[in-house]
């Protein structure tokens, strides 16, 4: 039975056991992100979000620059969980790096100078908006992802790497793959306790 928009945002959760498998074909995911650009709102129609989809040697790529990174940084009697998680995620079937082209929300700042302080925050409203609709669209495909942020330290060497223009600050990443295990229950406060109700 196909999923409702709302039932699709509800079962939409951090999945980190995943394979490097899909259910469904890479051209589908590919237009299933090119149709969300699309259809995702920005501010003032700036349309700043970009992504960069890394598949096959790419994602492992990705993956080996954030180890390297982080082998550099954490001390060596305690890596072993970090070196687990980055491997959780290398195994998945493909990685969506999230960018803000600050070319294009600068020039819009500039534009309209009333507004200017308020671009980037815009920016990333618009980028978060983006990640969820993307992130739930896959759950709806039947794949499992999550959302990380190893930016900035990883930032260098992926523009350098994947040929990144330089004015594309990196927002977060998302492995994504077919799915092994169901992700544990979460703790949920209450709507009552966080919505307030006015007349």
């Amino acid at each position: 039975m196909k999923k409702t928009f709302l039932s699709s945002i509800h079962e939409r959760r951090s999945v980190y056991s995943i394979t490097n498998t899909s259910p469904i074909p890479k051209n589908k995911i590919v237009a299933l992100i090119e149709m969300l650009l699309e259809d995702v709102p920005s501010a003032f129609n700036c349309q700043s979000a970009r992504v960069v989809v890394l598949f096959e040697q790419a994602h492992k790529n990705f993956w080996d620059i954030v180890m390297r990174t982080l082998r550099e940084r954490v001390p060596a009697e305690k890596f072993a969980p970090t070196e687990a998680k980055i491997n959780s995620f290398a195994a998945g079937y493909g990685t969506i790096l999230y960018f803000d082209d600050e070319g294009i929300t600068e020039t819009f700042a500039s534009n309209f100078p009333t507004y200017a302080a308020n671009f980037k925050t815009w920016a990333d409203q618009a980028n978060g908006m983006l990640q969820f609709a993307i992130w739930t669209a896959l759950e709806e495909e039947g794949l499992g992802a999550n959302l990380q942020h190893y930016n900035p330290i990883i930032d260098a060497e992926v523009k350098e790497v994947f040929n990144i223009p330089d004015q594309y600050r990196l927002i977060a990443q998302m492995p994504f793959g077919a799915k092994t295990a169901e992700p544990d229950e979460k703790e949920v406060i209450s709507g009552s306790d966080r919505m307030r109700i006015l007349e």
